[in-house]
This record gives C-alpha cells, structure tokens and sequence, in this order.
C-alpha cells in the first residue's frame, strides 16, 4: 500500500462555484495547492477575476450567475469551450436570508431555495456528460455539495429558508449519490460550522465570542475547509458515497446539553 499521493490532485480539474471567496475561495485554494486546475465561478467578475489571479496560473476565472437553469447550462457550456472532461465539482454558490417570520418573504424564500438547492441539482445535470468522462470505476468524479450544519439542527436566528434548504441539499446528495454512482460519480457533502466569510459576518466579525460556544474552541480556518474537500475530491475519499462531512469543531455531534434538573 503506498498512500504518498493519497490527497494528490495532479491531472484533475475542479470547477467550485461560488469560487471567489470565503468557503469556495477556501476550497479553491486547497485544490491548488494538491496540483488541481482549478475553474472558479461566482456572479460578480471583477472579484471572480481577481481571485483567479491571486490563485496563480492554476485558478481561470468563469463568472455566471448560476441561480437559474439557463444559468446553469451557460457555465457548462462555458467551462466545454476549456476542457473536455470535469473530475470535481464543489457546488458551492448560496445565499441566506433572515427576517422574522411575520415578515419572511417571498422573495427571501425563492432566492435562496433558487441558488441553495435548484443551481446544485440543474448545474450537475449540465455537466453530466463532463462528469461521466471525467470518471472511471478506479477513480469516480466527484461533486461535492456545501450543505451547512443549518440543515442539521437550528440556529437561533430566523432563517427559515436557509435552514429549509440546507436540510433539503443533505437529502438531495444522497438521492444524486444513489443515481450517479452508476456512472462513476461520487456525490457527497460537507456541512460547516461557524468560518469567517461574507455569508457568516457573526464568525468573520466576533469569532472569538462564537467560539466560546464551540467545543474545539475556535471557529474553523481555511486548512480545515481545504483539508475536508481535498480528502472528498482525491484518491482518500473514492469510497465515501452520499455522505455529509460535518466540520465544525464539535458542535452538533459533540455540544453538551443545558441541564435543566430541578
């Protein structure tokens, strides 16, 4: 058994959308640093494009909007005119949205059911035959889905779409798993916890005060990110199918209750 290049990507190519920072940046990076290509996409290019060049001659920027299908099957068709084959892809691209249930809105609900749950689904679909030729018996594609620990238990704010969708993405991986397995592809998640990011401004602008309630006692950094996709993505994760990779130090699997005895 030789595991030297157990977590190499030399040779393989990634698409992560949602690619320009925060957990997809993350994760971009990781590939990268493993010898993947590395294809990111994110809705605004001017910091698609800056992120690209910042990763190095490894990281080519595709800016789309992947919140539709037509947007879904733009970035196919886009990522084809590059290459012939897909062996990665980390749907990555979400949205939240928090407003107090009296007043939830429709448009909360749609945009991030849209980007959240619809994009994985119909941007897989679009690259479907990408995937099938990037994937072999001895070593499937994979997409990697970005669930959240919202689709495993609540947090205390009103997101009541976001919690909805990431609980639907965690079930919508296993249904993927079950059908594109048959075609040597490999579809998993990972749920994070609290990582600074855009999305999560609670972790970026008060993780020290967040971590006092994390049993690891930190939030998550990028090597912990990096590190979850690379074993997903490479050789070391061939034969994980269908499930979620919680990552976040502990605090659904291993939290303490509050007592509440008398």
């Amino acid at each position: 058994m030789d595991t030297t290049n157990l977590f190499r990507l030399d040779g393989r190519v990634a698409l992560v959308t949602g690619g320009s920072r925060g957990i997809g940046k993350m994760i971009a990076a990781g590939f990268i640093a493993q010898g993947g290509k590395v294809y990111i996409s994110a809705r605004k290019a001017d910091v698609c494009f800056a992120t690209a060049e910042e990763l190095g001659p490894n990281c080519i920027a595709l800016p789309q909007d992947v919140s539709t299908v037509a947007g879904c099957k733009a970035l196919a068709a886009e990522l084809a005119k590059h290459e012939t084959k897909l062996d990665i892809l980390v749907n990555n691209a979400g949205a939240a949205w928090g407003e107090p249930f009296e007043n939830f809105p429709e448009k909360g609900w749609d945009k991030v059911m849209d980007l959240n749950v619809k994009s994985p689904f119909f941007l897989t679909q679009a690259l479907f035959d990408a995937l099938k030729a990037g994937g072999a018996a001895d070593r499937p594609a994979k997409v990697i889905n970005i669930t959240s620990i919202d689709g495993q238990r609540l947090n205390p704010w009103e997101t009541y779409s976001y919690h909805a969708s990431k609980s639907a993405l965690i079930y919508l991986t296993k249904r993927m798993a079950a059908r594109l397995v048959k075609d040597h592809i490999n579809v998993t998640s990972i749920a994070p916890g609290a990582f600074a990011s855009e999305m999560n401004k609670a972790a970026r602008d008060h993780g020290d005060a967040i971590a006092r309630g994390i049993p690891a006692g930190r939030i998550g950094i990028d090597e912990d990110m990096a590190g979850a996709a690379i074993y997903l993505a490479s050789r070391a994760g061939d034969y994980v199918v269908g499930d979620t990779i919680t990552v976040d130090g502990g605090l659904v699997h291993a939290a303490l209750g509050t007592s509440i005895d008398a």
